[in-house]
Parts: C-alpha cells; sequence; structure tokens
C-alpha cells in the first residue's frame, strides 16, 4: 500500500496532474457509512474516496480493461489511450448494471 501512496502524492506534485473534481452517485447507506467514517476519525470524506480509489483502480482495471489496454495504461500510454476514443461517457449516463437498479 506504501507504493500506492507514494504514486498519489507524485502524480499531487506534477502540474499537469492536478487533482480534480468527479461528482458519482452513490446508495445513500454507503454515503452514511462514508459519512460516520469521516466523523470518528476527523478525516473528511474526500479523504476516504481518494484512499478508495486509489487502492481499488488496479482490481478494476485487471477485469474490466482487456490485456493489451491494461498493458498499455501500466506502460503509462495512458494519454494515448484516450486521444484514441472521440469521445467518453457522462459520469452520469445509465449503463446496463444500473437500469436494473
Amino acid at each position: 500500500m506504501r507504493v500506492i501512496g507514494q504514486r498519489s502524492e507524485q502524480m499531487r506534485r506534477s502540474a499537469e496532474n492536478k487533482l480534480r473534481v468527479v461528482a458519482v452517485r452513490i446508495d445513500p447507506v454507503i454515503e452514511q457509512r462514508l459519512r460516520v467514517l469521516a466523523e470518528a476519525t476527523g478525516r473528511k470524506q474526500s479523504f476516504f474516496l481518494q484512499r478508495m480509489i486509489e487502492e481499488g483502480i488496479e482490481a478494476m482495471e485487471e477485469i474490466w480493461l482487456s490485456p493489451q489496454t491494461l498493458a498499455k495504461v501500466r506502460r503509462g500510454d495512458l494519454p494515448d489511450l484516450l486521444d484514441a476514443r472521440s469521445a467518453t461517457s457522462d459520469l452520469f449516463d445509465l449503463d446496463v448494471t444500473d437500469a436494473g437498479s
């Protein structure tokens, strides 16, 4: 886990990789659990969300990305990969998994 923390710290220091705001919808029960965690520890909710994302992104990439795309991401070819896609979906678009909710 230390390596993840070091990588995120390096990303924060880079002017081209400033932290960005992302809005997501979450289940109210999850939001309440996050609020309790934040209040009990004296940390901000955003601290825990950032940690969850940093610590979980690699596992999600391994599940959801093709081996070729994953290899590009791990080599640092992410900007080229993003340029290859002309459009990205809106964060609030419903996908197949959301449709059943």
